[in-house]
This record gives C-alpha cells, structure tokens and sequence, in this order.
C-alpha cells in the first residue's frame, strides 16, 4: 500500500503522515491495511498540481494506491486579489489529481470546506445541502469539487473547517500569541461555525479512505460555536492572561465575505464509518493540555 499525500507539510498533511507512521492516534489505531503503508509526501517544490501532464507524469511513476489532496490555496482574502492562483491550485488542481487518480486506479481523498456554503442559514448544513459559494475561495473549491465529481470514480471528498494543528498558521496559535502579547482581544461574535482538531480529521479521513463508502463527507469538530467564544476558550484551556471582548464582522471589515453561520452536520460519517468526532471542546482541551509549542 502507497500513500501520497499533497500538501504534506500543511497542517493536515502533517497530522496524516504522523499517524500514518506511528499505525495510531490519541482517538485509535488506523485501518490495519494502512499499518505498513508507503508515504509520500509532497508540496509544490516537489509536485505542481496545477500541471496535469507534471501530475500525470508524477502519479504514473510512483503509482500511489490512494492520493490524499491536502494541497490548496487556503488565504481567503488573498483570493480575492489572486483569482487565477485560486483557481488555479483550488480548481484545475484538483481537477488534476482526479483525472490521475483515475488514470492509475487509485482512490483520491479531496479536502474541501465549509465555504461552499453561502452561511446564511440558521442550521448546520449536511452533504445534501445546496452549494452556493459567496467568495473565491470558496467558488474555486466548489469548483474543484466538482471537477472530482467529473473525472474520479473512486472519490472522497471531505468538507471541514476552522482547523487546528501545531503545524503552521491557524488561529489557536494566533489567539495564543496575541493574548500574551496584547492581553486584551476583540474577535468577532457574528460567525459561528466548527473548530476542528486536526487530529480528528485525519483519524477519519483513514477510516474512510479504508472502505469503499465513496461520496462526500462533512468531517468537524461536533458542537457549534462563535470565533470569540473559539478564542475564549483558547485563552481560559492556555492559562493566559488575558481578556476577549465580542465585536461584529463590521467592526473587521475584509475582502472576503466570510459566511455568517458555517457550522456542518457529520451525517455520511455517522450514516456509513460512525462520527467519532469529539466535541470542540473536549479536543480543544486535549490539544491545549499537550501542546508544547510557543
């Protein structure tokens, strides 16, 4: 078995190839036929997905039996000034790896998001809710969806959202820092939606990727929330110093429109592999007691 995972040093390519590794994780043991498995894992240095004869070329040599596509342009306000880059990597990207997916018989994992959504509803969207994307991040990610849809058989594609990791930029680490720094915060209480334990995420993208349940899966953490009350417990499990006061998305105003309510329903996940997805605040808790960075 041969793991190539796109993307690898982000935050949830590095949380899979850890797991992968290690044949286990703080919620289990991985599928057992992924115990010895081959990693490889890339980034744009080493494979430019938006490239299909470069793609093409790089699958049929190496030959993975399952692709997992963590590779995106996720700046969402550097999107609205990028769109080529957007689509770019977001759309032909992964219309890329599904067309070489296919070609070599693989099974091909995409990671999408919950800005497919247009977030003005008032209940947590599940996978059978209507798309309607309001920014180009998430119209090029829709995109992209679609273009698995088209050209892969054997597709998994997995919608998440606000994710967490020690890897890289996200926005327990930015809370983290800014709370020490500035000891006062002001985060917005207008947008609600899942933080999501990358952990978790990987955990479940395995048990999928094990079986042949193909289709599209929302994978968050369970239980909603607004990003203050995000931050807040951020700041109370971190023992800061430090105090977060509500403010509106107006008060921010940015390129972007961000969805105003975002939060996703794990019903294929409960419907075929089960939702071991722990609440947001019990894996907040866990990953702030063993967190050992700045």
């Amino acid at each position: 078995m041969k793991v190539l995972i796109t993307g690898a040093t982000g935050q949830l390519g590095s949380s899979l190839t850890q797991m992968l590794k290690m044949g286990t994780s703080e919620l289990g043991g991985i599928p057992g036929f992924l115990e010895a498995a081959e990693i490889e894992g890339v980034d744009f240095q080493e494979l430019d997905i938006t490239d299909l004869e470069t793609v093409l070329a790089y699958t049929a040599n190496s030959k993975p039996d399952l692709i997992i596509n963590c590779a995106a342009y996720t700046n969402v306000d550097g999107c609205e000034t990028y769109r080529d880059d957007a689509f770019k990597v977001n759309a032909l990207g992964a219309r890329n790896m599904a067309i070489a997916a296919e070609q070599i018989e693989a099974k091909l994992v995409h990671i999408s998001t919950d800005y497919v959504f247009a977030g003005n509803g008032t209940k947590p969207d599940n996978e059978a809710s209507i798309c309607h994307p309001q920014s180009a991040y998430g119209t090029t990610k829709y995109l992209g969806e679609q273009y698995v849809r088209d050209f892969c058989s054997r597709y998994f594609i997995v919608r998440t959202a606000w994710l967490y990791s020690p890897i890289g930029k996200n926005f327990v680490k930015t809370i983290m820092r800014a709370g020490r720094e500035r000891g006062a915060l002001k985060v917005v209480n207008d947008q609600i939606g899942n933080p999501t334990n990358a952990v978790d995420l990987a955990y479940h993208i395995l048990k999928i990727a094990a079986t042949q349940e193909y289709g599209i899966y929302h994978c968050t953490g369970n239980g909603e929330c607004s990003w203050f009350d995000f931050a807040s417990k951020i700041i109370e499990y971190a023992g800061i110093k430090a105090t977060v006061s509500p403010c509106t998305t107006e008060d921010y105003p940015s390129p972007a429109k961000r969805p105003a309510y975002s939060a996703l329903d794990n019903m294929m996940l409960r419907c075929t592999v089960g939702d071991e997805m722990r609440n947001w605040q019990d894996a907040l808790r866990y990953f702030m007691d063993h967190y050992d960075g700045e």
